[in-house]
């Protein structure tokens, strides 16, 4: 028997006993106070010290200390670890010995006492009254290494929250940055509201949806890849702004920046154009600097990331022609495009791949060229084949009035003009459904009642899609989006 079975036993054992004297379970218990608080408000106790106040408390235990009269422990609550001190003579005698003979490691625990400031300086309960909570039966990984291994610190995220601390602020800082979008958007004036996870027509992004059954129609469904084409049918209905924060779906692979299911924010809002975006995007960030305290040149994975604004802006075009010398104002075709490529021998190009000279264009663009963009960089005006949503430019209908955001080589905001034009929608949604039918895994089907909502007029409307995961990735410092995804995909076991 191997010595991980052999404590597992063991618990199993004190299990068993502890059912004969108490419930090693109980349905609640009055957790009054937290150990950060309880510190912050203690912090000019003494050594030696000892204060009036009482204190109520409960957590994980994380280590014990048994000097046969005295018991010093460890426990983990939500804000913070705190020491428990358990005295002969002070703690309840039968608390003290249901202490010492049945908890281990692991279990959660209640204590009531005083607080005091030990003679080594550190806050803690000296414990009048103890109650077990719950009975951990499986061992915590060994203390001094934790849970190393990415894979399994991504599979079981409940041992990675235990042994490392820092986990749970990444996931904090997470929530801080949604609430100040959230809040940011409701200060100026949008409205939150939900769209269907669930579609008959998938739609609003170049991307392969997860697909699905409803046996109560025997119809096939769609897991959402956006949120967009509801969103402008709202605006269609005199929402003059909204937004939703939501989860999108995406068949597509899995990497540093990408996972099946991920969270976005979009919003859409009525008689503005990109511009209003660049100038949303640059108050955000400060909001956001100001919420996470921070300055205005972090540190990402070892690089140097400037948030103060106003960012970089550069066209397309620019970029293309400044980094590797293509100018795709002359190369305006797929074969042309295809040929400089072949020229220039950039062999990581999937040509093959691409169906047609839009996906050529983005081909080149993630391959070639985001991955040297480091700073915060508002890209502008795409060439119109690369979104089939988006409004021609007044003075060059070859581009679109388009920006995105890109930092670290990853594109963080994608916002542009709607097209509400319906017969320019509906040829360009035609042209994708042709797309489709010829191979393309990531063009967009025609949605008739979308065109319908078109016809019914929308006003000039400007769209927005913020990446919340790549965003918490940058400004937490975490090489994965598997990092700040609670529960990442993985494949099975």
């Amino acid at each position: 028997m191997g010595r991980q079975q052999q404590i597992i036993n063991e618990r199993k054992r004190k299990l068993q006993e502890l059912r004969k004297i108490t419930n090693p379970y109980p349905h609640k218990f009055n957790q009054k106070d937290f150990s950060e608080d309880i510190k912050q408000k203690h912090k000019k106790l003494k050594p030696n010290q000892k204060s009036s106040s009482k204190a109520q408390v409960a957590g994980r235990v994380m280590t014990i200390r048994n000097l046969g009269k005295l018991i010093f422990t460890t426990i983990q609550d939500s804000k913070g670890r705190l020491q428990l001190v358990l005295q002969k003579g002070t703690t309840n005698p039968k608390d003290f010995d249901l202490f010492k003979k049945y908890i281990d490691i692991g279990d959660f625990i209640g204590a009531t006492g005083t607080v005091m400031n030990t003679k080594t300086g550190e806050i803690s309960i000296l414990t009048k009254e103890l109650k077990i909570l719950s009975k951990s039966l499986l061992p915590l990984p060994e203390k001094w290494h934790g849970i190393q291994d990415k894979e399994e610190r991504y599979r079981k995220r409940y041992l990675d929250l235990i042994m490392n601390p820092e986990v749970k602020e990444v996931f904090e800082k997470r929530q801080i940055i949604i609430n100040t979008v959230r809040n940011f958007l409701n200060n100026q004036g949008f409205t939150e509201v939900e769209t269907p996870t669930l579609q008959t027509i998938y739609g609003g992004a170049s991307a392969q949806p997860f697909k699905t059954h409803l046996n109560a129609l025997d119809i096939d469904l769609y897991l959402s890849i956006s949120p967009e084409l509801y969103l402008k049918r709202l605006i269609v209905g005199g929402m003059n702004s909204v937004f939703t924060i939501c989860k999108n779906f995406r068949n597509e692979g899995i990497d540093t920046f990408h996972n099946p299911e991920f969270t976005m924010m979009e919003y859409y809002i009525s008689y503005k154009d990109f511009e209003y975006h660049i100038e949303f995007t640059e108050k955000l960030f400060k909001e956001l600097k100001k919420n996470l305290n921070l300055k205005d040149t972090i540190e990402y994975q070892g690089k140097k990331i400037n948030l103060k604004t106003p960012f970089k802006r550069i066209k397309f075009r620019d970029i293309i022609k400044k980094q590797i010398g293509i100018d795709i104002d002359k190369t305006d075709t797929f074969e042309k495009l295809k040929s400089e490529i072949q020229k220039k021998k950039l062999n990581d190009i999937d040509i093959k791949g691409c169906k047609h000279y839009g996906a050529l264009l983005d081909e080149l663009y993630k391959r070639v060229v985001r991955p040297n963009i480091i700073q915060p960089t508002f890209l502008t005006h795409y060439p119109v084949e690369m979104i089939a949503l988006a409004k021609r430019n007044e003075k060059d209908p070859r581009y679109i009035n388009s920006v995105q955001l890109i930092m670290n080589g990853a594109e963080i905001v994608k916002a542009y003009d709607e097209l509400n034009d319906p017969e320019d929608q509906e040829n360009r949604l035609k042209e994708q459904e042709q797309l489709l039918r010829s191979g393309s895994e990531e063009a967009m089907p025609m949605d008739k009642d979308f065109i319908n909502a078109l016809e019914i007029g929308m006003p000039p409307t400007a769209g927005y899609g913020l990446g919340i995961d790549r965003l918490t990735m940058l400004l937490t410092n975490q090489p994965s989006i598997r990092d700040v995804i609670l529960f990442p995909f993985m494949r099975p076991e």
